[in-house]
């Protein structure tokens, strides 16, 4: 009674109070208790109602902090409710069947004398439908509430119990907190957890190549995971483990020791219809990881470049830390973009940084042996021994290719004081190596790099077989061994400066340009474009962005950039972008693709014109991030549309991108692709005349070395001046590289293949022939930047033309790219190397492609010009037994030193800025003379923990 009362005060809604559930019990069992007080008689009466009280223990337990999750609530409430039901029923029942009939005459004559616990029974097997028959009802009010209990108990009964049989498995299963084996790292991966990311992340985190990777991966996500997820964590039990919960609540952070954790990976959606909203949403996931533990490392997964800048607001972000962002869109369109520059390079470098075991085969053809030889190639990081110290770069890389078998790419380079360091690309002669630096290298497996750490001038000097290249036993006595100071990794404290390293010595070898330099007698053939873009400037007046980087006009009107009918100037070695986007679609952030074909270790007169063509409200959304780069056009319309295709000359490009941000359809991703797809078709399927006149003469010329070899429709490619390009008669011949964003649509791109629906992304013929790049490649660089702090420094080097944390920063406050002043510190940024392509055809490198050995085409470039070589881009029919030979070419990368070459194969190559150019000479643009030559630099620290880690 009392409590009743206090309940009744306390009550905000005394209405509601009165009539809940609650207190009817109290209606039912206090009056009786006063009754049998007056009467001095023990009644039981309705005090089993008492039993529905269990129902509020969960509030109880919760007021008590002894129940937290979701599941335990939920259990609880579902049991004691059960439970409560249960014995109140049985309660009744115990009543009415010791009582007798009330409605007979006399009353209560025909009690049947049960306890209450057998009265329990009776409803339990009621409920449950099993019946033994052994104990019934007797009364015709007993029986008349069985009616009732049954049909409300089996309804209770087929809810409560499976969802209790569910919660217990759930909590036994993805439930309770990891614990953690000494000496055994572990990872926490969150964000997207799907079927199709893990499968991708896991087959590159474990594969074989890596050795033994002693981490554990533990996946925390809020929905419990699928059959077929369920199935992939089954087969990687010893190293997987899967909690149900949130990385928002702190709670699960601690279920999962977050504390100890190594690196905790966020996945995005990629094919998010809103990428701002997927970007906020994992960078609110690393702002409550950072705040429950600031220390962690972070490697976040975002589908917008300028959401970045974002992650810089979060005061415990480091990138100097390990702490990274991976962007698709930036990492995408820059892989686009250098294959603008050299077709195939998006290939090659996807390639590089995904770990994948090939198997060559008798049965399969020439081309597909080549390319699956070169998909085996990875990048890796080891500490040169001390037989390196002393060696410029040049040197050093002659010797790992031709001793090691190992391609040497990049190296950390020092200041002269020491105090700083990053990463240096090619740097040429300007560079020697110390005691303790770590090198970048291309090669089949960590075993391979290791060669390198253990080279000894003494005890290998002599050794032909690189296999016997292992630890010697010089045990550190001699200075030139490499079981040395080396065999600790080096330890500095040095610090990143924003300022480039100065080059220690300079040495004076041949220019790049001269490598496909022709007589003085021929004349430049001016490009026919001039009257359509902004007039040419002079060298000295080139304008660059504040960080020298990128080149730089004031802000142009997006009305000055649009071409509104065919113009009259024909244009030509151009690069066409269609995009299929309308207002309403998201930004895909184009920036990104024109930023590296702007990259200020390009001279102005070597910058490819850009043509947009697409929705002009697009477009003008577009515009705010691209009016201050040169050499921009729009045509405003639809890129199915031949007449707009025409008008732009499509023919006559370098290279046609196919874009699309159009939203994904939610019931078949397979239309995700539709409209690429149709564009690609559509300009296959073109066909053009030439009675444009601009074949040239030279270009009809083919020697008779090349008949058979050279498919119709091609010229050859390396000329030393910017010639318009030579037209295509079928749109089939025209370069093209498509951007997918389902894998399986691949196979619609070739109608001409016979790659099987279900052959693996890297194994159909448009990949690897650089025409097809999907998004999904990436997943692979999430794994790539944990095992390796350097790995994304590295690649963004090479594909984004130059982009550093400053430019991020600005880029942050929103106001777009800013002009600088060409001071000698700006100018200084410029002297980076660059992706391109050099022909064998002609030249002073031409000789090599009759039949000779890449490891002397390799050699003589990086003594006599400092080009570095990495890979071939080759036709895939070469034979003369071909009778239609293809125009398709494929990727090799990294050949064997005794691999033949052809005339007509192109060499992808690292190339030094030329700062005295004036006319492009190879895809992607060099130049004459060159006076000053830096590497191309990261403002980075280089990790120094890691011995021989994949990048």
């Amino acid at each position: 009674m009392v409590y009743f009362f206090i309940r009744f005060v306390a009550a905000p809604d005394k209405l509601w109070f009165l009539i809940e559930l609650y207190s009817f019990v109290d209606y039912f069992t206090i009056p009786p208790s006063f009754v049998a007080i007056y009467l001095d008689q023990t009644w039981l009466g309705l005090r089993f109602l008492r039993a529905l009280r269990l129902m509020s223990i969960p509030e109880i337990l919760q007021y008590l902090n002894l129940i937290k999750t979701t599941n335990q609530i939920r259990f609880s409430q579902l049991v004691l409710l059960f439970l409560s039901c249960w014995l109140t029923a049985a309660g009744f029942i115990h009543l009415v069947e010791n009582s007798g009939d009330v409605f007979n005459d006399p009353p209560f004559v025909n009690p049947q004398y049960l306890t209450y616990w057998e009265c329990v029974y009776i409803i339990i097997v009621t409920v449950s439908t099993v019946g033994y028959g052994d104990i019934y009802c007797k009364t015709v009010t007993g029986r008349f509430f069985m009616v009732f209990v049954i049909l409300g108990g089996l309804a209770l009964f087929a809810h409560a119990v499976p969802e209790i049989l569910i919660l217990i498995g759930n909590r036994t299963r993805y439930g309770g907190t990891y614990k953690k084996e000494n000496g055994k790292k572990h990872i926490v991966l969150c964000g997207h957890i799907t079927y199709d990311s893990v499968s991708n992340f896991l087959s590159d985190f474990l594969h074989k190549d890596r050795e033994d990777v002693e981490v554990e991966i533990i996946f925390i996500h809020k929905q419990m995971p699928g059959l077929d997820l369920e199935g992939l964590f089954k087969r990687n039990f010893t190293q997987v483990e899967f909690f149900q919960g949130s990385v928002m609540d702190a709670n699960d952070l601690e279920r999962v020791n977050i504390k100890e954790a190594d690196a905790c990976l966020v996945l995005c959606n990629k094919y998010a219809d809103d990428p701002d909203a997927e970007d906020a949403a994992n960078i609110m996931r690393v702002i409550s990881i950072k705040n429950y533990h600031d220390g962690i490392k972070i490697i976040i997964q975002l589908m917008q470049y300028h959401n970045k800048a974002y992650l810089l607001n979060i005061p415990s972000w480091d990138w100097k830390r390990g702490d990274d962002a991976v962007c698709l869109a930036e990492l995408k369109l820059g892989f686009i973009a250098q294959s603008c520059l050299a077709p195939g390079f998006s290939t090659l470098m996807a390639n590089l940084f995904t770990m994948r075991s090939y198997k060559t085969s008798e049965d399969m053809e020439l081309w597909q042996n080549h390319y699956l030889q070169g998909t085996g190639m990875e990048m890796y990081t080891e500490y040169l021994s001390s037989a390196f110290v002393g060696l410029t770069f040049p040197k050093a890389a002659e010797m790992c290719f031709t001793k090691l078998k190992l391609l040497l790419i990049a190296t950390e380079a020092r200041s002269e004081d020491g105090s700083e360091s990053c990463i240096a690309i090619n740097p040429g002669a300007t560079v020697k190596i110390e005691q303790g630096t770590q090198g970048f290298f291309i090669a089949q497996s960590a075993d391979e790099v290791k060669r390198a750490f253990y080279y000894c001038k003494s005890c290998h000097g002599d050794v032909t077989d690189v296999r016997a290249i292992k630890k010697c036993r010089c045990k550190g006595t001699n200075a030139s061994c490499g079981n040395g100071k080396a065999d600790k990794p080096y330890e500095s404290s040095r610090r990143v400066s924003s300022v480039g390293l100065k080059p220690r010595i300079g040495s004076r070898t041949n220019s790049p340009t001269d490598v496909l330099a022709t007589t003085p007698e021929e004349k430049t053939v001016q490009n026919s474009t001039a009257p359509l873009l902004p007039s040419p400037v002079d060298a000295s007046q080139e304008i660059f962005d504040v960080t020298g980087m990128f080149h730089w006009i004031p802000e142009k009107l997006f009305e000055d950039c649009v071409i509104q009918e065919r113009p009259q100037e024909v244009l030509s070695n151009h690069v066409i972008v269609c995009v299929f986007a309308d207002s309403s679609s998201p930004l895909m952030g184009l920036r990104n693709l024109v930023m590296p074909l702007r990259a200020s270790n390009f001279h102005y007169e070597e910058l490819k014109t850009v043509v947009l063509v697409g929705d002009e409200d697009y477009m003008r959304r577009e515009w705010k991030c691209l009016y201050n780069f040169p050499k921009i056009l729009v045509l405003p319309g639809s890129p199915l549309n031949r007449a707009n295709l025409r008008a732009v000359y499509v023919n006559l490009c370098d290279m046609c991108v196919i874009l699309s941000a159009k939203h994904h359809s939610a019931e078949d991703t397979t239309l995700a692709d539709k409209e690429a797809i149709l564009c690609s078709l559509n300009i296959k399927a073109m066909t053009f005349d030439d009675s444009i006149g601009l074949l040239q003469s030279s270009a009809q010329k083919v020697t008779t070395s090349t008949e058979g070899v050279l498919p119709p429709g091609f010229n050859p490619l390396g000329s030393p001046i910017k010639l318009p390009r030579k037209t295509s008669t079928y749109g089939a011949n025209i370069p093209m590289i498509t951007e997918l964003a389902n894998d399986c649509n691949v196979q619609f791109l070739d109608q001409d293949d016979d790659d099987d629906p279900d052959t693996e992304l890297y194994m159909t013929q448009p990949f690897s022939c650089g025409t097809a790049f999907a998004v999904s490649v990436l997943d692979s660089l999430m794994s790539t930047t944990y095992f390796n702090d350097n790995a994304l420094t590295l690649i963004r080097t090479l594909i984004t033309g130059g982009a550093t944390p400053e430019l991020e920063q600005i880029l942050a406050e929103g106001a777009g790219m800013q002009g600088g002043y060409n001071s000698s510190d700006i100018m200084t940024n410029r002297n980076r190397c660059r992706v391109g392509q050099i022909s064998l055809y002609q030249g002073p490198l031409s000789h090599y492609g009759d039949n000779g050995k890449y490891s002397d085409l390799f050699v003589a470039a990086l003594k006599n010009y400092s080009i570095l070589c990495i890979g071939l881009y080759r036709f895939r029919d070469t034979s003369n037994d071909v009778k239609c030979p293809s125009s398709k070419r494929y990727v090799i990368t990294n050949p064997s030193d005794d691999f033949l070459l052809m005339p007509t194969d192109q060499i992808f190559c690292l190339i030094p800025f030329d700062n005295g150019a004036k006319n492009g000479i190879t895809k992607g643009g060099s130049g004459k003379k060159r006076h000053k030559r830096n590497s191309s630099m990261q403002k980075r620290p280089v990790n120094q923990s890691t011995e021989h880690a994949k990048v």
